[in-house]
């Protein structure tokens, strides 16, 4: 059985259980969450995947 993960979704998902969590931190979620699909769609993930 082979198993991959992407990464996008991954954090999309953390970061909607963290806002739900703890609304006040919204904005902070928001920005990492841009900047880490920058950095995916700027450099690619092709070496990380599980």
């Amino acid at each position: 059985m082979n198993l991959s993960l992407s990464i996008g979704p991954l954090v999309s998902l953390i970061a909607g259980i963290l806002i739900l969590i703890m609304p006040r931190l919204l904005n902070y979620i928001v920005a990492i969450y841009l900047i880490v699909i920058g950095l995916i769609g700027l450099f690619g993930v092709g070496s990380m995947k599980f």
